[in-house]
């Protein structure tokens, strides 16, 4: 069980610094600190948002238009932090 506990763990992990990745790198395009027309910062950019798209969509169509701001990445970080904390106290009894 503590194994699986790890992998879930190792998963959670990957996607929050996914989802970091993901916004540190919308936020230089944004600045116009990088250049989309790069090929390879144009891969990057496609690929975080196919692994974060999925997870971030259903998030963004419940929230509220807030300006140029999305908070969605937030909302799921805190989310999949909660799910993890909640799956490490009922398996072990204790959060970490």
């Amino acid at each position: 069980m503590q194994s699986l506990l790890i992998l879930i763990d190792s998963v959670v992990t990957l996607i929050v610094w996914t989802l970091i990745l993901q916004v540190i790198m919308s936020w230089l395009i944004a600045f116009n600190i990088v250049n989309t027309h790069n090929r390879f910062i144009w891969q990057i950019n496609y690929a975080l948002h196919k692994l974060t798209s999925p997870l971030l969509s259903p998030i963004q169509q419940i929230l509220p238009n807030l300006g140029g701001i999305d908070i969605s990445p937030i909302i799921l970080i805190i989310v999949l932090h909660f799910a993890r904390n909640i799956l490490f106290e009922f398996f072990l009894g204790s959060p970490y």
